[in-house]
């Protein structure tokens, strides 16, 4: 049999979607599993989205669109880049395509050559890594723990830097800490990205579920040097209920969103074009639906989150966006006898029926992902068994 390629043989399967088919399998076993581990809203696409899309369809609006995106989505995007966060761009700056995911993925292809690396904070989304070892790049980790709020300092990434440092990815509000960085914080690192050249990798995927009174800020917003080395990638998978649509952007510097768009043309010819007709809908549309379930995930958030924190040996941070908790559980597995944060998962699934996501695959030893993407009964029995799990095996 013939050998597949390095790159290939790199790559570590995604543990969450691991986690979330075995929960599926499971239940469809018949056995009473409550999954907390799917990355996406548990609200359906709002009706005048999903009408938008229908109407399109039944014009007769099915075929081939131009491979960076529907020119009327682009505008969309430009309009909402300039409602939100007060950034001017040009269609010629932006690039649409199927999810952020992609986008990101097309990114890295398109900017890193073999050997380039990419600093990036952990915990960090499971696929960053991945998509940079399979673009050619190396990426290299700089950890941050709960008493760093997962947060890591400019001065972190500076040590970080060498000769063949390209570029740093940020992702605020963060999936899988759920933290946001400061504007003092974002001035910072953008001070270092400019003394040392690098591209900024600005992942805004949950700009719109942010709690406390927070605001979301880009770095690319901080000055025109940031702005001018900055990809702000985006998408409303999260904002609008829409992650089966898979409709995302990235708004950057022209040159490199130009060689973009040649790879998507070679790769997915262009987004799903009744999926483009919607997401015009739900930029241009009325966005009091995306302040609802903006302000549904917060009232779980308040009612879970002080139950998370009275679990034995959980130490959890408040979330400041995105609809996830990361308890640290290091306590815990030390007084119920596991090793490893994997093995914790593996007994909270088989034995209390909870589906967590283990830190691991975030690049964080002894962490657990919790979704609050889920029903607020769901959820208060989920912590209830994972409540009686510790309890249970508890030695002093």
């Amino acid at each position: 049999m013939k050998q597949l390629s390095e790159r290939v043989s790199t790559v570590t399967p995604s543990a969450t979607l691991a986690i979330t088919a075995k929960a599926k399998q499971m239940k469809e076993d018949g056995i009473d599993v409550i999954g907390l581990g799917a990355g996406e809203p548990d609200f359906n696409t709002p009706s005048p989205i999903i009408e938008a899309a229908y109407r399109a369809m039944k014009e007769g609006k099915t075929t081939y669109t131009p491979s960076g995106g529907l020119p009327a989505l682009k505008d969309a995007i430009i309009a909402k880049l300039k409602r939100d966060q007060r950034l001017d761009y040009t269609r010629e700056q932006v690039m649409v395509g199927t999810g952020a995911k992609h986008v990101l993925y097309t990114l890295f292809q398109a900017t890193l050559n073999d050997g380039d690396e990419v600093i990036i904070p952990a915990p960090y989304w499971v696929s960053y890594p991945e998509q940079v070892k399979l673009a050619g790049g190396v990426p290299v980790i700089v950890e941050a723990t709960a008493d760093e709020a997962f947060k890591v300092s400019a001065e972190q990434i500076e040590q970080a830097v060498t000769d063949a440092t390209r570029a740093l990815i940020i992702n605020s509000p963060s999936n899988p800490t759920g933290m946001i960085y400061t504007k003092e914080e974002l001035e910072a690192i953008a001070d270092v990205a400019k003394r040392h050249d690098l591209w900024i990798i600005s992942d805004e995927i949950y700009e719109k579920l942010m709690y406390g009174g927070n605001e979301h800020v880009s770095i690319a917003q901080l000055s025109q040097d940031a702005y001018d080395r900055t990809f702000v990638v985006n998408g409303v998978s999260k904002s609008h209920a829409m992650t089966g649509w898979r409709i995302g952007y990235v708004a950057g510097p022209a040159e490199a969103v130009k060689a973009m768009t040649n790879i998507a043309s070679h790769s997915t010819s262009n987004p799903t074009t009744p999926s483009q007709y919607a997401a015009i809908e739900a930029y241009n549309g009325d966005q009091q639906v995306v302040e609802e379930m903006r302000a549904d995930f917060e009232r779980r958030l308040d009612v879970v989150y002080p139950k998370l924190s009275a679990v034995p040996g959980f130490r959890v941070l408040y979330p400041e966006g995105a609809f996830y908790l990361l308890p640290d559980v290091s306590e815990a597995m030390k007084k119920t006898g596991f090793d490893t944060v994997d093995a914790f998962a593996k007994a909270l699934l088989e034995e209390a029926k909870v589906a967590v996501i283990p830190g691991s695959g975030f690049g964080s030893k002894t962490t657990i992902r919790l979704s609050y993407a889920t029903s607020l009964e769901a959820l208060e029995e989920a912590i209830e068994r994972i409540d009686a799990f510790v309890r249970a095996r508890w030695n002093d």
